[in-house]
């Protein structure tokens, strides 16, 4: 609490000014714009100054979000990093591609973009939807590494409102989002174009159109005459660079090493403008960032500058800290500075600092064939999910895809009624909480998949029952959740034994179920706290029992 009352006293001194980069001419772009101002404040951009940070406790008591992952890749329906792998000869996208569109020499990414028109997006809808079903906060995607913004962009021109749907996208969903009640974040994945786009410089090495190249090449002067005349599809696809060739590991050069050609100084300074426009005209109560550490780092200070910046802006609009910016893969002292996100998987422990989740049900981008097949995670996966990270000290934000018409499909809409039924009853034991002493029992413990890169261990382990049991905290009352239900069996939660030493010897004076009325019949024994269910439950996928007396 100490660093949080230093922030707050700041916030008063903090005067509503702006001060310039300290940068040299070498800075500017090639029109000669400046570097967008950055907010003075406390926050300087370094990983020192950042050690500042604190969660903000909205952030720490809203544990569950809803995320919007659409945007132009969404288009063919087709799943995830559809813009760069349509330019791999012979892969799933490709095939596809070419039947669909035509060849990646005739019909680039750039093409698809113009097709899509998000005809049938509804925002109001789809976030008063996601709030019902409990979400706390909702999250939009600014840009992906295909490097086209979704919204009234300064800084790039391949934007929604000059190409594709015409439209404010983040604009459009702030306002629901703001209407709904809900916290509004943007997620902002576009530093890594440059590599993204890579193989869109490449040809076909067989095949009656070997040799030709695609269209990653394309410039300003090529689009004579094409839709796109007056565009540079140089400022979309990024690839003023030499060819890396082969079959290298974009993952290895994610961070700017192993062979990564590191971009121009013009190319990090676009990315800083292009996120500090978009944090002054949305004023996201947060900020992910789908980087290493920070954007460009360690090859610009632009991600520490973003940072700052953002950190600063939130003082001086609301006279505390109330912003939220997450990264990847951060290092004991970078989790300090921001919110550490786990991509697709969980963390086995307590974490000392606030943490995140981020998954989907389905891929990323909407892929019509996975709907086809019925293969989206079920409502109770999402809810045990849930239920984990929060026993953990975490937040989970779950992404339902959206199709290029800005629609979401019928099995998308029965997975959020599940989770909003869930969440009805028991979202008293979600909100608001704090991990217990333990996060939980059971056999799936002991079979965990260990964290890999940005996260990627999500169902890789064994699937939780009846036996497992997570644990949170409010005020006086330990919620323990079974993770099934065990039917005419006893609920048995060892941890709170009569002579469990976690309890300090207090004793359990009562147990209720979420969702039931009548009473329950319990005994705290030498061996565990058992507790027989009901004959019907008040729910699926989880129950959750308060129990008071211990905390």
């Amino acid at each position: 609490m100490k660093r949080r009352t230093v922030i707050k006293s700041l916030a008063a001194t903090v005067p509503a000014i702006w001060i310039g980069n300290q940068l040299n001419a070498n800075s500017f772009f090639a029109n000669m714009n400046q570097l967008e101002p950055l907010m003075q404040g406390p926050f300087e951009p370094t990983w020192d100054s950042l050690k500042q940070y604190e969660v903000p406790d909205w952030f720490r008591d809203a544990k569950f979000g809803m995320w919007a992952h659409w945007g132009p890749q969404c288009q063919p329906e087709y799943g995830d990093w559809y813009a760069r792998s349509m330019y791999i000869e012979g892969s799933r996208d490709y095939n596809y591609h070419v039947e669909k569109y035509g060849h990646p020499s005739k019909f680039g990414f750039k093409d698809v973009i113009h097709e899509w028109k998000a005809e049938n997006w509804n925002p109001e809808e789809l976030v008063s939807l996601y709030a019902n079903a409990g979400a706390k906060y909702f999250v939009a995607l600014a840009n992906h590494h295909d490097n086209f913004d979704n919204y009234n962009s300064k800084y790039q021109r391949w934007n929604s409102t000059k190409i594709g749907p015409m439209k404010d996208l983040i604009g459009g969903w702030e306002k629901a989002a703001r209407e709904s009640g809900l916290r509004f974040g943007v997620s902002v994945h576009a530093a890594h174009a440059s590599l993204f786009y890579e193989p869109s410089q490449s040809a076909d090495k067989a095949g009656p159109l070997a040799g030709v190249p695609y269209d990653g090449k394309l410039q300003k002067k090529d689009g004579s005459g094409k839709w796109w005349n007056g565009l540079d599809p140089q400022e979309l696809y990024e690839q003023r660079k030499p060819l890396i060739g082969g079959n290298y590991d974009i993952g290895k050069q994610w961070a700017w090493r192993n062979g990564a050609i590191v971009p121009s100084r013009a190319y990090c300074d676009k990315f800083l403008n292009r996120t500090i426009d978009l944090i002054n005209k949305y004023n996201p109560d947060l900020l992910y960032f789908d980087d290493t550490a920070l954007p460009l780092w360690p090859i610009s200070d632009a991600g520490l500058k973003i940072a700052a910046h953002y950190y600063n802006q939130s003082i001086q609009k609301h006279g505390k800290l109330e912003a939220v910016l997450t990264g990847k893969v951060l290092d004991i002292e970078q989790r300090k500075c921001m919110v550490w996100d786990i991509e697709r998987g969980q963390s086995n422990n307590i974490e000392p600092l606030h943490w995140q989740t981020d998954t989907c049900i389905g891929n990323w981008h909407y892929d019509r064939p996975l709907y086809d097949k019925h293969g989206y995670k079920t409502a109770k996966t999402v809810v045990h999910t849930l239920i984990d990270v929060v026993s953990k000290n975490g937040n989970l934000l779950l992404n339902i895809p959206v199709r290029g018409d800005g629609t979401i499909d019928d099995d998308e809409r029965k997975v959020v009624a599940g989770i909003t039924d869930w969440m009805k009853i028991n979202s008293e034991a979600i909100y608001s909480t704090r991990p217990w002493k333990s996060f939980g029992e059971g056999p799936a413990i002991e079979d965990v998949a260990p964290l890999k890169a940005e996260g990627f261990n999500e169902g890789k382990g064994k699937p939780f029952t009846a036996e497992d049991v997570r644990f949170t905290t409010k005020d006086n009352s330990l919620y323990a959740f079974a993770l099934g239900w065990p039917g005419d069996q006893e609920v048995i939660i060892k941890s709170l034994a009569s002579t469990s030493p976690k309890l300090d010897g207090k004793k359990v004076n009562n147990v209720t179920l979420l969702g039931h009325n009548g009473n329950l019949q319990w005994n705290q024994a030498d061996d565990g706290l058992k507790v027989k269910m009901p004959l019907q439950p008040p729910c699926d996928h989880a129950v959750v029992m308060k129990i008071e007396g211990i905390i």
